[in-house]
């Protein structure tokens, strides 16, 4: 048998091009295209002014008014808005994963009677919508004088955001085999320092995944914010857009450029952190 037959009878291999090559990667620049847009024509509506915008609203400006940011940042109050953010999203993140690592945690490793049925109420609690929690959670806040604070928003994003990274941090923590808690315990370590020294740095790719899920819901959130949250000097960045946008006179030039400027921070977090959390999210096996 000549070697052109042999080469011909082997097998294709998996990762190896086929014709299907060129069509994918259209397919994935016709998505990012579709992605972008509107980002993209965000961008141009801010450059634009409001007579410009009217008139040509999907185009190219004419020239470009850069002096629509500073405007917006000044008017909108971006600046107080973005650290309110920064704060509430800050303490959201962490208080999430602490509570998310420590009950994937005691499920997968320690003796909790029942664990099938936390699973399944952990299910059912990311299934109810927030509408049915906001009048009874209006009315424990005021009496215990968390209503129209950030630390009280906050715990309320602690209970909605956990279950789900709860679920998350135990698929990731059940592939990691127990042999190196079970060395820590030998040598007299406690289930505290098990946990905090032995098992989060080995499941920090997911705990960083956990992370990140639950600061883009913080920073993203509307409801329970614009609820919970009625000091002007309290507001996130997403009800001082809001705030912005029901003005007497809309600008919606100034108005993009506010928008912009609260979705630039998510853009460039994404952006740096996106190889980390794709994989953080792959490696749980609830990507497949």
């Amino acid at each position: 048998m000549t070697t052109t037959a042999r080469r011909s009878r082997r097998p294709r291999r998996l990762g190896s091009p086929n014709r299907g090559g060129p069509l994918v990667y259209l397919l994935l620049i016709l998505l990012a295209v579709y992605a972008a847009a509107p980002i993209v024509v965000l961008f141009f509506s801010a450059l634009k002014t409001p007579a410009e915008l009217s008139t040509n609203p999907m185009g190219l400006p004419a020239d470009a008014a850069w002096e629509n940011f500073l405007t917006a940042w000044n008017n909108a109050g971006m600046a107080t808005g973005l650290r309110n953010s920064a704060v509430i999203v800050t303490a959201t993140a962490v208080g999430v994963c602490l509570i998310s690592g420590a009950a994937a945690y005691a499920m997968v490793r320690l003796d909790v009677p029942a664990p099938g049925a936390i699973t399944m109420y952990l299910l059912v609690v990311t299934a109810l919508p927030l509408q049915l929690f906001l009048v009874p959670l209006v009315s424990w806040w005021t009496k215990t004088g968390l209503y129209d604070t950030q630390f009280g928003l906050v715990l309320i994003y602690w209970a909605i955001y956990s279950p789900f990274s709860t679920l998350l941090l135990r698929s990731y923590l059940i592939a990691i085999p127990p042999d190196y808690e079970a060395a820590a315990r030998i040598d007299g370590a406690g289930e505290l320092t098990v946990f905090f020294r032995i098992v989060l740095p080995l499941i920090w790719p997911g705990v960083l995944t956990a992370g990140l899920i639950a600061a883009l819901q913080a920073y993203n959130e509307f409801l329970l914010a614009v609820t919970f949250i009625q000091d002007s000097e309290a507001l996130p960045v997403s009800i001082s857009l809001y705030s912005f946008q029901q003005g007497f006179t809309v600008n919606h030039a100034l108005v993009a450029a506010a928008g912009l400027i609260m979705a630039l921070p998510v853009l460039a977090l994404f952006l740096v952190l996106q190889r980390r959390f794709v994989e953080g999210y792959a490696s749980t096996g609830l990507a497949n």
